[in-house]
């Protein structure tokens, strides 16, 4: 899964990247340290362009109640969205990429209670194209002239060999040669869509221990992604 994650880099590299041609939003604080309910930039199509804007992290169906349904959507498995009604709506039309310069995950220490955070990037250094839902969802009790609330789910698949050790699922990271199909609201093959939710290269990624200091939301900055010594056999190890 993915349950933190960095978003350090401006709109304008963020633009660049993904070859936005409507920028939505002004500049933001770098968050080393993206936790749920999170306002988080996002790449979707829109009348027919790619833009940059930001939503919440954590999706509210447009058929929900209320917006809390959103703490328990922030990932979404890549096997059931075609079909789960939490789901499939946005995937037939709203699909999404959540940049990222990195994510978190904790592995399990052998003999130990606590687990091991590790920081999780590009080799290269590049942002990451996490595949991603979009929804809007407005309060039924309050009519159709309800604010609305915008919001995003990251889908995950199984890890790759390199990630396999510190955590069995990752979020699916599309190649450049994906965002066009992924994003374009009016593709609809259902079985190419699935296709592309696959496992990302494992040689495109680079990770280290980090901290336990990212356990906390409150705890957020550069040094989170310091490498750590552990004293621990990494993740693999016999």
């Amino acid at each position: 899964m993915c349950g933190r994650y960095v978003a350090v880099s401006s709109p304008q590299v963020l633009a660049e990247r993904f070859r936005v041609e409507e920028v939505r939003i002004g500049e933001r604080e770098p968050d080393y340290n993206v936790t749920p309910r999170a306002e988080v930039p996002v790449v979707a199509v829109s009348r027919g362009h790619r833009t940059l804007d930001v939503v919440r992290w954590g999706l509210v169906p447009s058929w929900a109640k209320d917006p809390s349904i959103g703490d328990r959507l922030i990932n979404a498995r890549a096997e059931g969205i075609a079909t789960k009604p939490a789901y499939r709506r946005a995937f037939a039309r709203r699909r999404c990429i959540v940049p990222a310069d990195g994510f978190y995950e904790w592995a399990r220490v052998p003999g130990a209670k606590r687990k091991q955070p590790y920081f999780i990037r590009r080799r290269d250094g590049e942002p990451l194209a996490f595949a991603g839902l979009w929804e809007v969802w407005h309060d039924p009790a309050l009519g159709d002239d309800a604010p609305r609330i915008r919001s995003c789910v990251i889908v995950t698949t199984g890890a790759n060999e390199k990630l396999a050790p510190v955590h069995d699922r990752m979020p699916v990271v599309l190649p450049e040669d994906a965002w066009d199909r992924w994003l374009d609201p009016e593709f609809h093959d259902v079985d190419a869509l699935r296709a592309l939710l696959v496992p990302a290269p494992p040689d495109d990624f680079e990770l280290w221990p980090v901290s336990t200091r990212v356990n906390s939301p409150r705890n957020n900055g550069p040094d989170l992604l310091a490498p750590e010594t552990t004293g621990d056999a990494p993740p693999g190890a016999p």
